[in-house]
């Protein structure tokens, strides 16, 4: 029995992609093993959104390279975007790679690896290839699980490279998203995270009477045994007041919203083709708190957009102000190949960007300490991931609004377990917190 490694970069999407490549390998009889040492079979996972986990997998492929010579490695294989972007020039340069798997071929992976011990070198790079197919997965938890309900984007940000790697959107039929929910609630799972390129566009390629994502929401909440659902990434241009209204409505439904800003300044937003200005979107956030008083905000954000001033740099600074996000995730913009911004001009020094990000960071992080001081000393309900990995003798876990908990100790409750921990301490991250008394008053795994 051939045993098999999968490492993986990128987004969320990514991660459910090797669960599905995973799945689809042991229905073949392969065997994971959790040291890539160990495998025989070698398989990389790849985001080409930033430059950074491109470096990340070139290095990884000359790391591996050894093995190959050694011939203590079988198989090499590189999946996802990077694979999709770059194609046969990946096998080009590198001889090690026995193969290259596009964003809509996992299902060709086993294919691919016969072929490999075969002697042959090859490539499935259809992206429109078998996204909608109902393929087993290995969930990487056995109480929160990812479902994809749309594939790619239309929206061609100029700095994003996503629909040219992930192609157009396609909504996965309703009944076939019901019915995968069903079966992980069947199962056991009680948390389930819908996911999409941008979730607020489900539906409206399929037939004019189809459910809009509102509505799939609804129906989603609506499966028995679901206790959280949470869905990301949405788009603020097509965040409406009825998501908002939904999501407030319905209980499963977590109180967190990840709204990408990208910018604050209305020049830049127009450059990256986002289709709203900063005022609409501070809007869009008065109107998400004021339905959601407890709602945690989190955010993406790109410093240094070609041409790109210290003026306008300031007002994403004065948007964070505005908003007060509950984290962020924040990046100096970097070219991608083939994307319109990468043919801006972009007079400003990288050292100078650097800088921003430095000023920008610090700020957020001010802020998130300050959001989570007035909530030390509430009583959070927590549904347990394990134990901590800084502090093993003690548990973590996450609240409805994705804030992380560390408590203890290790044995008060198991992984599954929902349980409520009163806070005692903010983090920049969470909060420190001890298990309240006379709770388990969550619900323990073993009950369900």
């Amino acid at each position: 029995m051939r045993t098999f490694h999968i490492t993986t970069y990128g987004c969320q999407m990514n991660v459910h992609d090797s669960e599905g490549i995973s799945g689809v390998l042991m229905a073949e009889g392969y065997q994971p093993v959790a040291d890539e040492a160990d495998a025989d079979v070698v398989l990389i996972n790849t985001c080409a959104v930033r430059a950074k986990p491109e470096r990340k997998v070139e290095a990884k492929i000359g790391a591996l390279s050894a093995r190959r010579r050694e011939a203590t490695l079988d198989v090499l294989g590189i999946c996802g975007c990077m694979a999709q972007e770059h194609g046969q020039a990946l096998l080009d340069r590198y001889p090690q790679l026995d193969f290259v798997c596009g964003t809509g071929n996992l299902s060709a992976v086993p294919r691919l690896i016969r072929s490999a011990l075969a002697g042959e070198r090859g490539s499935a790079l259809d992206m429109a290839g078998d996204v909608a197919v109902d393929l087993p997965r290995e969930h990487g938890s056995r109480h929160r699980a990812y479902v994809d309900i749309i594939y790619g984007c239309t929206n061609f940000c100029s700095y994003c490279i996503v629909p040219y790697v992930r192609g157009p959107e396609r909504s996965r039929p309703v009944d076939e998203v019901l019915d995968e929910v069903r079966r992980l609630a069947e199962g056991g799972w009680i948390e389930v995270t819908l996911l999409g390129q941008n979730v607020n566009s489900y539906g409206r390629d399929l037939p004019e009477d189809a459910p809009r994502f509102s509505e799939l929401l609804r129906r989603v909440d609506a499966i028995d045994g679901l206790r959280r659902v949470r869905f990301t990434t949405s788009h603020p241009r097509d965040c409406d007041a009825e998501l908002l209204e939904t999501m407030a409505e319905l209980e499963s439904v977590c109180e967190h919203l990840h709204l990408p800003v990208q910018a604050g300044d209305d020049e830049i937003l127009a450059r990256m083709n986002r289709g709203y200005t900063h005022d609409q979107y501070l809007a869009l956030v008065e109107a998400a708190r004021e339905a959601m008083p407890g709602l945690s905000l989190t955010t993406d954000v790109i410093v240094g957009f070609p041409g790109e001033t210290r003026r306008q740099f300031e007002e994403t600074l004065r948007l964070f102000e505005e908003v007060r996000y509950d984290s962020a995730f924040s990046f100096i913009y970097v070219p991608r190949p083939g994307t319109a911004a990468a043919e801006m001009d972009d007079p400003v020094p990288h050292e100078e960007k650097v800088e921003w990000l430095k000023e920008l960071a610090t700020r957020q992080k001010d802020i998130s300490r300050e959001r989570n001081q007035p909530l030390v000393g509430e009583t959070v309900e927590v549904l347990v991931d394990g134990p901590s990995e800084g502090d093993p003798t003690k548990l973590s876990g996450r609240t409805r609004t994705n804030k992380l908990v560390i408590f203890g100790p290790r044995g008060a409750a198991e992984e599954g377990d929902l349980v409520h921990v009163r806070t005692t301490q903010a983090k920049l991250w969470g909060f420190e917190g001890e298990l309240a008394e006379g709770d388990l008053a969550g619900e323990r795994r073993s009950d369900r």
